[in-house]
């Protein structure tokens, strides 16, 4: 059966993939392209190596675009033509729901983020920096790479790859070496590459209408047999590595309280998705949350006919307390004397710092 196109106006989230040569980038995005959740997943390679994809390889073929199968599509690409292959990736004949970046292991990553923020297409959105380290080889990496500290500091997820060739200690290490940057990126360790694919892109909080039911295909049972054999062999669970931390009211909430929640994200605290209703005054408007790392974008959008007024999160992360993550978004509801009012003037300039992470045309990604 053939997807439907995304909605009019909808943005795909642009993943960058980095991680210095060795680290297990490119096994970490096989991984994730054989367990896509039903995702339809664009890759764009910045290398000019010959790759393994899925078992297909793409040999220096810049300006050239792969079919992966399952819909998934991989180009390879010079950095300077990024936007090309953006546009080429977000037509809704593509009709992907993420764009995955791999950078060159010898690429500054920070520069590619930046790319992406500042670019004109205005169906991206920028979806987080992973960092790949290998844990086992942390040392040799930072002798001979010293700027892995800089990538660090500027990555919304540090996957701990290799962690079964690794001890604690040199785990321990890499954790000290990430907050020692003043970075507060989720960390989680890794084996093969395996990683959750919910912690890139989860079903959860899609639009009405674009998640249905549908009868469980071989391919799900196949993928999830295998999920469960290498589960056992490895004694863990893939999604043992993180927390995911579910929030729905359905009273509104104050506006200065929950952006003072997202100005102080705790560390490890590395995805927040949902929407907000921000009370009576906003009667045609839920505000989309969009957080990953730093990052931060609200998007207005129509209440539909016969919806719950409802504010309803999904925070995900490592190392989290889901209690006290909880608390604190409850402390984030309007006082009971603003909960059944129109706005006042005190509620619009309470509304200004959520207005201020709200794209407006022309405005930089």
């Amino acid at each position: 059966m053939n997807a439907s196109p995304p909605p009019p106006g909808r943005q795909i989230p642009v993943i960058v993939l980095a991680g210095f040569l060795g680290s297990g980038k490119t096994t970490l995005l096989n991984h994730l392209l054989r367990h896509r959740a039903g995702n339809r997943i664009g890759v764009i390679v910045n290398d000019f190596g010959s790759i393994e994809i899925d078992a297909m390889t793409v040999s220096g073929q810049v300006g050239s675009a792969v079919s992966l199968g399952g819909g998934c599509l991989c180009c390879a690409v010079d950095v300077s033509e990024l936007d090309t292959y953006l546009e080429t990736l977000t037509r809704p004949a593509a009709r992907l729901d993420v764009i995955v970046i791999e950078a060159s292991g010898l690429a500054e990553p920070q520069e590619l983020v930046r790319m992406i923020l500042a670019s004109d297409n205005p169906h991206v959105l920028y979806g987080g920096l992973i960092e790949v380290v290998d844990a086992a080889e942390f040392e040799a990496t930072r002798e001979h790479h010293p700027e892995i500290v800089r990538h660090l500091a500027v990555a919304d997820l540090v996957v701990l790859n290799k962690t079964d060739r690794a001890g604690k200690k040199e785990r321990e290490l890499i954790r000290e070496a990430v907050a020692a940057t003043g970075s507060v990126a989720a960390v989680v360790p890794a084996t093969y590459g395996r990683i959750d694919p919910e912690l890139l892109f989860d079903p959860a909080l899609r639009p009405d209408g674009e998640e249905k039911a549908r009868q469980l295909t071989f391919e799900d049972l196949y993928l999830e047999e295998r999920a469960h054999e290498a589960s056992e062999e490895h004694g863990e669970h893939l999604h043992t590595a993180y927390e995911s931390v579910d929030f729905t009211s359905d009273v509104p909430m104050d506006p200065r309280r929950l952006m003072e929640f997202l100005d102080s994200r705790p560390e490890g605290l590395y995805r927040i998705k949902g929407y907000a209703d921000f009370g009576p005054g906003d009667t045609d408007n839920a505000y989309v949350v969009h957080a990953v790392g730093r990052f931060l974008r609200f998007a207005p959008r129509s209440w539909t006919r016969g919806e719950p007024r409802l504010t309803r999160l999904v925070l995900i992360g490592s190392g989290i307390d889901a209690q006290a993550l909880r608390k604190e978004l409850e402390g984030c509801t309007a006082p009971e004397p603003q909960r059944e009012t129109p706005q006042d003037a005190a509620h619009e300039r309470a509304m200004w710092g959520v207005l201020r992470y709200v794209q407006q045309p022309g405005d930089d990604a």
